[in-house]
């Protein structure tokens, strides 16, 4: 019976752990993508396009991308970001995120 009481509260735990791992980790990956979308693409507003990339990437490419906050951005982090940023739904986003600052 009293299993039954303290499970609950320890996959709640468990939960909130896993919860804080990711936003931790989706902070991290959106601090190396807008550093790269403003070095490859100067001029450009990067949060927005941010946004859209870490919306679309599969958590693998996300501790990819922010592991390079810890040991540096390589040219395979720079190619992950790409790679997402062509995929139709992060263009999709993209688009409607421009239409959007543009007031439409």
């Amino acid at each position: 019976m009293r299993l039954a009481l303290i499970l609950p509260l320890v996959l709640a735990g468990c939960t909130a752990a896993e919860q804080a791992v990711t936003n931790a980790t989706r902070d991290t990956a959106k601090r190396v993508v807008n550093s790269v979308i403003t070095d490859r693409f100067p001029g450009v507003d990067p949060a927005p396009v941010t946004e859209c990339i870490i919306d679309n990437a599969e958590p693998v490419e996300l501790l990819t991308i922010a592991k390079a906050a810890v040991i540096a951005v390589d040219d395979q982090t720079v190619e992950t970001i790409l790679d997402i940023s062509r995929r139709p739904e992060t263009l999709k986003c993209i688009a409607q995120q421009g239409l959007a600052l543009l007031g439409i």
